[in-house]
């Protein structure tokens, strides 16, 4: 930028993550990390609001998927879980038709290609037996409410949605019963590859004997009680839980109450810091349960692993960073070994955070069709890997040489496996590079670092500075983008250095499709630009599950941009000052700005210090509109109570800047110093309106 002076989570209703699905088809077997799956087809459009057909004779592997785990067995009369396949697969975008499927007695396939939202708040559809409901890429969601299983359903396949925002404002609500899935008496039910959070009472509930049930590939938070496992005093389920992503839930992770067999393994159970989600308990074996816990990642969690006197808990190769508390094990039940029911492979426990981060929740290439005709019919080309290690033992021993390498106009992803270490240097992707994949492989993102420390008014060799944009220590002007896992620094030294422009870029974008996933970005002023190629250009990026830290502007730029589930770090200025502005938008007239949605924004700074945003009309061009919308975030008290503030002469009440339900010490009521959107306008400022026909999945 120019030089110039220093949900709650509550949504009920709006649009899909993207109104386009991408046809590129990967078998669900390769689903695991490492592989090839959501790689970017092109963009289609879902049509018929329900569209009834056969399963053709060379149906999706989606379509066709059975379980694994207890879900797999056979028993009580049901030879494994396979859900709908041998019925009709039908696509539903209303209410109406997804319950019309769903409760039908007869077998379906029921493709959820909407966000379809639950009337009234917190009905829980009750499906019936022999069914698969599996979201179209990121684009099937229910809001506001459920699915039930009651006693004796069975064969039911969940998958590939999101399932979210019941929640009624009150965290232990004792009042209202709304879960994301229930189970009262089921069996074979295998519910995978979801994301479900913020609901009311629970987010999974296996009650009353449910049974043959794996529950596996899902992430779980922003819940209080994240999955209850019991309301029984049979000791006859059997349960396998693995490859859960737990995170921001304070207790149920699970609770466990008298299970026959409970077998947990490669799950990841996170307490995120920063977050006002603080766990009182994680694995919990009660009453009679007889557990086996494998290869499982705990981190900072309060008693990770805890158990009545009368359970039997056994561990096996689990991995405790930053926990406190109770961490136990024994009892004197029957010892069991689940490969005696069915196979199965570990994961190594050191992996696992990396590989849920990646490989939890729905994935793009479920749900969807292969464009006839096409070569999506096939499996797709696996991604070319290249590595980098500072100390020899990689391809390349600097991230710019692997950039090199990169052939010009590389039809097909390329990803850049940077080991862990710092690499002081500048990097550069070019815009004839797209589909390139930048990925520390390290098991936390700080465990990669790409930092330097140009600024504004650092000179270039041969004369001149580098200017705001030129100090980026990563430029990317390649469409297909992703960084994934890593941390992107600027530590220009502003103190030291107060003869020249302080504006230090640690990331800068200009490019389309850009998805920052799990990375840290950190700096001071102008910490994250995202920029287009050109003024007339569409750049869009979508940052989720990461961390922006900064003071002045430092998230800024003229592209259409989503922070999502992101922790905002507010950062004190060189001198020890607490004052600063998070967002400085230069959106075009007719385009969307900036998004923050479902995040949190805090930092070590003085009570109402930082504005949320400020409107950069780069270059005085009155033209501009920018806009930035906070919404469903928690803000802490370093928010100022008036958080929109002018620049340069622009008022920010002439362009676009809201909120809507946020929450926290820094959130406040409406105002005319700050609007708020009503539930029509959020229903229009969705993720999914931001970025339009893309779905941005991780490769």
């Amino acid at each position: 930028m120019s030089a110039r002076s220093a949900k709650s989570r509550h949504r009920r209703g709006g649009k899909a993550l993207s109104a386009g699905v991408p046809l590129t088809l990967i078998a669900v077997g390769t689903l695991g990390y490492g592989t090839d799956l959501g790689l970017f087809g092109a963009a289609g459009q879902a049509t018929a609001s329900a569209a009834t057909a056969p399963v053709p004779a060379a149906a999706p592997a989606w379509a066709t998927a059975s379980a694994d785990g207890f879900a797999s067995v056979d028993a009580l009369g049901q030879n494994g879980t396979y859900g709908g396949r041998d019925g009709r697969t039908v696509t539903v975008k209303t209410l109406a038709d997804l319950e019309k499927y769903a409760t039908a007695t007869e077998p379906y396939v029921i493709v959820v290609a909407a966000t379809i939202t639950m009337d009234p708040v917190g009905k829980e559809i009750k499906v019936r037996s022999d069914k698969t409901i599996v979201g179209s890429g990121t684009a099937g969601q229910i809001v506001g409410g459920g699915f039930f299983l009651g006693q004796g359903v069975h064969n039911v396949i969940l998958r590939n949605l999101t399932i979210r925002d019941a929640y009624q404002g009150v965290w232990n609500d004792k009042e209202h019963d709304y879960d994301g899935i229930q189970m009262d008496g089921a069996h074979h039910v295998w519910i995978d590859h979801n994301d479900i959070r913020h609901m009311a009472d629970g987010l999974i509930d296996s009650r009353k004997d449910t049974t043959y049930l794996t529950v596996s590939w899902n992430k779980l938070s922003q819940e209080n009680k994240a999955f209850g496992i019991g309301w029984t005093d049979n000791v006859t389920a059997d349960i396998t839980i693995h490859h859960n992503w737990i995170r921001e839930t304070e207790q149920r992770n699970p609770s466990t109450d008298n299970v026959a067999h409970a077998h947990l393994y490669n799950n990841f159970l996170e307490d995120v810091p920063g977050t006002a989600v603080k766990s009182s308990y994680g694995d919990y074996a009660r009453g009679r349960t007889n557990m086996v816990l494998e290869n499982s990642c705990f981190q900072g969690m309060t008693n990770p692993v805890i158990r009545d006197a009368t359970a039997t808990l056994v561990q096996r190769g689990n991995v405790f960073s930053g926990t406190s508390g109770r961490n136990e094990s024994g009892g004197t039940g029957a010892a069991w070994d689940p490969k005696t029911y069915y196979a199965y492979t570990l994961d190594k426990a050191a992996d696992v955070p990396a590989l849920l981060r990646s490989g939890a929740g729905p994935r793009s290439s479920v749900g969807t069709a292969p464009a006839a005709g096409t070569a999506a019919t096939t499996k797709a080309a696996a991604a070319t890997t290249l590595t980098v290690a500072k100390d020899g033992s990689g391809q390349y021993s600097t991230v710019q040489a692997a950039v090199n390498a990169v052939p010009a106009n590389n039809p097909s992803r390329v990803v850049i496996a940077v080991k862990p270490g710092t690499y002081r240097e500048l990097v550069k992707v070019p815009s004839n590079k797209p589909h390139v994949t930048i990925r520390g492989t390290g098991g936390s993102r700080k465990d990669t670092t790409i930092v330097y420390n140009n600024a504004s008014g650092t000179p270039k060799p041969g004369g001149g500075t580098w200017g705001t944009g030129g100090s980026a220590t990563v430029a990317v002007e390649a469409d297909d983008f992703q960084a994934r896992n890593l941390t992107i620094s600027n530590d220009f030294d502003e103190g030291a250095h107060q003869d020249i422009a302080g504006q230090a870029v640690a990331l800068r974008t200009a490019a389309d499709k850009v998805f920052l996933d799990g990375v840290i970005v950190s700096g001071d002023q102008d910490t994250l630009l995202v920029d287009t190629a050109s003024k007339d250009r569409l750049g869009r990026v979508y940052m989720a599950d990461s961390y922006v830290v900064g003071n002045v502007d430092f998230i800024f730029g003229r592209a259409t941009a989503v922070i999502d589930r992101s922790v905002i770090t507010l950062k004190k200025r060189w001198n020890g000052t607490s004052a600063g502005f998070v967002t400085a938008p230069s959106t075009a007239a007719g385009r969307k700005g900036i998004l923050i949605t479902d995040s949190t924004v805090n930092g070590d700074v003085s009570d109402r210090s930082f504005y949320l945003g400020r409107p950069w009309h780069a270059g005085g061009d009155a033209s501009l509109d920018p806009q930035a919308t906070v919404r469903n975030t928690t803000l802490s008290a370093a928010i100022r109570t008036a958080p929109w503030t002018d620049m340069s002469g622009f008022s920010w009440k002439d362009d676009r800047f809201a909120e809507y339900r946020n929450k926290g010490a820094g959130a406040g009521a409406a105002s005319t110093d700050r609007p708020q959107l009503t539930d029509a306008q959020a229903a229009g400022q969705e993720v999914g309106d931001w970025l339009g026909d893309w779905t941005p999945s991780a490769s």
